[in-house]
Order: structure tokens, then sequence, then C-alpha cells
């Protein structure tokens, strides 16, 4: 918390921060503004939501500050940034950027709000650096609807591509190096992104559809065309990294692409051994690549979704109860600092302390509840358990009552 303490105008929301980031860690079966608040042993939730919605505070220089922090304690000369979006399913229309769409959290089209991430992965850890809403064309062509939500009037539609493009950019201006981006076909797909890399030096290994036409000495095919052709000594077996049940090992074969911008262009095919299902993916680097290398970075797609588990999960990424777009940008940025912690923590131990033999290494969940059980977990007394009982009783007597005067005055 001392990393982000110059961020706050005010003593009071500093110290506010904290316990909200603390709550955040804690085992609470639910983290909003209410629970936190209770648990934290305040009166009322009204701190927090002020916190989260009119204190003096800069979310976005948090989020600088979370990003040096990843940098600096994960940092890995081989570390990849990947780009991903994740979803949170939500009722109503006023939430800032809820619209009926698709989400991989649900698996189906929903109404949700969703966002873009960037996460920086090495071999130490992997952790968020940044964060973008994604604001539908629903939204910035009502600029009343975005001003509402806190958006601003002049807010302009950005692509999820675009929205990726924007963070790493800002990653990079802020001074750091990576030598290689990966996400999913949504952003292998956008031209746009892939030159942005190129132009800045940075290799990419972005999935695409099996419909993406790429080029050749002969020609422009489509990737699935091109599979077909690959012969069987060209297959190698080669792990794409560790997962929950062992190395996954996938037949990969690489073919050269015939692009005229500088540097050396692949369509790189995964093959399961199992189904035999294929997977594309667009490779670019400033300099020639082996196999292994285009694999693991490859591979290090899947440390997104353990982050976007791990957030959700231990530190609260998705249980916010907000609808203007600053809270939202304040509660995920603290998630993203609470998270963060948890994954230095874990980096930590791994370097410092040697794992036995008949135990595996501390993982972020372990280290959470050794958190909360040893060092956080707050003791109330019985008194304040029945005044937060009788706050929620009165609350809700009084949504009560408005409710039937607004249901008696629509009948009248």
């Amino acid at each position: 918390m001392g990393r982000i303490a110059g961020r706050f105008a005010r003593v009071e929301p500093r110290l506010r921060a904290g316990r909200l980031v603390l709550g955040l860690l804690s085992d609470l079966p639910r983290k909003n503004c209410w629970t936190i608040a209770e648990w934290a042993g305040e009166a009322s939730p009204h701190g927090m939501q002020h916190l989260l919605c009119r204190a003096v505070w800069d979310a976005d220089a948090v989020r600088d500050d979370v990003r040096e922090y990843v940098v600096e304690h994960l940092y890995d000369e081989a570390a990849v940034l990947v780009v991903d979006e994740t979803g949170d399913v939500k009722k109503g229309s006023h939430t800032v950027g809820v619209q009926r769409q698709y989400t991989g959290t649900a698996g189906r089209i929903e109404n949700s709000q969703v966002a873009v991430y960037l996460v920086y992965a090495g071999e130490r850890g992997h952790a968020a650096v940044d964060r973008e809403l994604y604001i539908p064309r629903s939204w910035t062509c009502d600029p009343d609807r975005c001003q509402a939500a806190g958006l601003g009037q002049d807010t302009v539609f950005a692509t999820k591509p675009d929205l990726a493009r924007t963070m790493i950019e800002r990653f990079l201006d802020a001074g750091h190096h990576v030598g290689w981006v990966t996400g999913d076909e949504v952003y292998g797909g956008n031209p746009k992104l892939r030159t942005a890399l190129e132009e800045r030096g940075i290799g990419y290994v972005l999935a695409v559809a099996c419909s993406a036409e790429v080029p050749t000495g002969a020609g422009r095919f489509r990737a699935d065309d091109l599979a077909r052709k690959v012969p069987k000594r060209a297959w190698q077996k080669l792990s794409a990294g560790p997962g929950a049940k062992g190395q996954r090992f996938y037949d990969w074969a690489v073919i050269d692409l015939a692009e005229t911008a500088p540097g050396r262009h692949q369509l790189l095919i995964r093959r399961n051994h199992s189904t035999g299902e294929l997977a594309y993916y667009r490779c670019h680097s400033t300099t020639p690549a082996s196999l292994a290398t285009l694999v693991k970075v490859a591979g290090s797609r899947w440390r997104v979704e353990e982050t976007f588990q791990t957030e959700k999960g231990l530190a609260g990424l998705d249980e916010h109860q907000v609808r203007r777009y600053p809270s939202w940008a304040r509660w995920v940025s603290l998630a993203m600092l609470a998270h963060a912690f948890l994954a230095v923590v874990r980096a930590d131990e791994h370097a410092h302390r040697p794992t036995p033999d008949d135990l595996i290494p501390l993982t972020c969940n372990e280290i959470c509840r050794l958190f909360i059980a040893l060092i956080i977990r707050p003791a109330r007394d019985a008194a304040h358990r029945l005044a937060w009982s009788d706050w929620r009783r009165r609350h809700q007597a009084r949504s009560r009552t408005s409710h039937y005067r607004r249901q008696t005055a629509s009948q009248t």
C-alpha cells in the first residue's frame, strides 16, 4: 500500500483503500462495499462507497503503480505480454459499457460488461498490468448516456484490438521492454494491431481463424488449406508449457510466409493428439525464432486464464457493484493490486524457500489462505454484528417504503 500512498489527496481515503484491499483478499463469500465495510469494522458502507465514487485519488496512477510493482518483482527477459478480455454478467442497462454481447465467462451472448486486460507473464509468475473497459457503439453514439456514466461526451468507439494496442504502447512508453505479445483470434485477426507491433519491433504469436488468408510464395491461401499440405515429417511434438495435469503436448508445424514487411513472418499450426483439432497463429519476429520459441510464446496465452481465475476467485475482480466508469476503474485497479501482491509473494517464496519433494510449491490460493488466517482475520464482537444487522434492515425498510410509494404513484 505504500507504493500507492501518494495517489491519495487525504489520509482518510488512503487508509480506507488499504482496508478495501484487505477485504478483497479476505474469505468473504461475496465482496462488495457492504460486506467489506462490515468485515473491516466500519459502521456503514458509506465510507467505502465514497472511496469508489467521490474521494479524490487517481485510479490510473494506481494502475501504473501496479504495472511498475509487477515488472519490478516478476521481471523476466523472456516475458510475454498477453492480451485478452473477460466479461461480467450484469442486469439492467445503466452499468457503464453493458449491453447484450458475447462473453467467454458465460460462453454465450448475455447482458454483460467486457474489459480488455494486459497480463505480464514470465517464469517467476504472471499478473495483470493494465485494463481498459470496452465501450460498445450503443454507448458512444449516445453522449448523454456516456456522460451520466462518467465517461464524458467526447468518448469515441474503440475496438478491443484498439484497446490492446493502447495498453501495449503505454507499457512500452513507460520504458519497459518485452520481446513478444500473444492473444486470441480477436487480436490476431486485426491487421492494425499486427502492424503496430511490427513498427515497434515487437514479435508476436497471435491466433487467427482457420479461414484467415495468408501470403505465400505461391499466392494467398486459407490457413486450413495450408495445413492440409503440411507433410507428416514437418510435424514436431512439443509442450506448450505445464498445465494442471502435466505438460501440454501438441503437434506443431510452421510455414514461412511471403510478407513484404520487414522481419520474419510465419504461420504456426497446432494439432491436438487426440482429436486432430487444429489451431492457427500468425507469427512475426525481428530475428529468426525457433519453433520451440514460437510454441513457448503461444503457450503463454493460457497464463491469462489463470490470471482471470485468480483475480476473480481471490481478489473480487468481478464482484464490483458499481455503475459509473470512475468507480469501475478504482475497484478494478485495487483488485489488480491485491492479486499482484499474491503473485509477488508466491514468486519470492519460490525463489527463496526451496519446496520439499513431498509438497507442491505454494500457490496463490494457499498464500491467500495463510494470509487471511495469520495476518488479517479481524475479530469483531457481537455488538458490531448486531449493529450491522440493524443497519441492513433499516436500509431495506427505507427501500421497501420508497418502492411502495413509486408503485402507488404509478397506479394513480
